[in-house]
């Protein structure tokens, strides 16, 4: 929760990322609220009452996870709502003639881009979830020290800059406002 809250501030596509780590983390805790209590959240140095928050937090992420049937797989509506709020960002940046340097860090990696949805299960997936699938999934491969290859390993470093900069948009436009007529 407290690690959720710093990057929802500074840095909406790590908070999403590691939002994506906690629905995996819970279900690796078979969304056992007693299990996460005892073998995750009492391992960290917090208060007694920074750990109640934290394992509230928990619960109601559980909860929601029930709720809306992604148990097993998929993401909460939050994290859904947070994507969609990037592709439309994403898509205000690309069709305004105001950010240059945006439209060209996109074409720039729009090639790795193509190739990551052509070898994904879901082709009709939306830009902007490829690349956050891709950070993603190399990010879990890092946790398990397995090889990246050095192409995907440019790959990542292409897009994890080009969703940077969506991102420093993001906060700018909550912040301060952008226009893009």
């Amino acid at each position: 929760m407290f690690i959720a809250q710093e990057l929802r501030k500074k840095n909406i596509a790590e908070y999403l990322l590691y939002m994506w780590q906690v629905e995996d983390t819970i279900r690796a805790f078979d969304c056992s609220l007693p299990r996460i209590k005892r073998e995750y959240v009492d391992r960290f140095d917090y208060t007694d009452e920074q750990k109640e928050d934290e394992i509230d937090w928990f619960g109601n992420l559980i909860r929601m996870m029930n709720e809306e049937g992604c148990r097993e797989q998929g993401h909460l509506q939050i994290n859904k709502v947070t994507m969609q709020t990037l592709i439309e960002l994403h898509e205000q940046l690309l069709s305004s003639p105001k950010y240059p340097f945006y439209n060209t860090a996109y074409y720039k990696v729009l090639p790795f881009i193509v190739e990551l949805r052509n070898r994904g299960v879901n082709k009709e997936e939306n830009e902007i979830e490829t690349c956050f699938n891709s950070l993603y999934g190399v990010m879990m491969l890092r946790l398990q020290k397995k090889e990246i290859t050095p192409n995907t390993q440019h790959a990542v470093k292409e897009i994890s800059t080009f969703v940077g900069m969506l991102s420093d948009y993001y906060h700018k436009d909550k912040n301060e406002g952008l226009k893009f007529d």
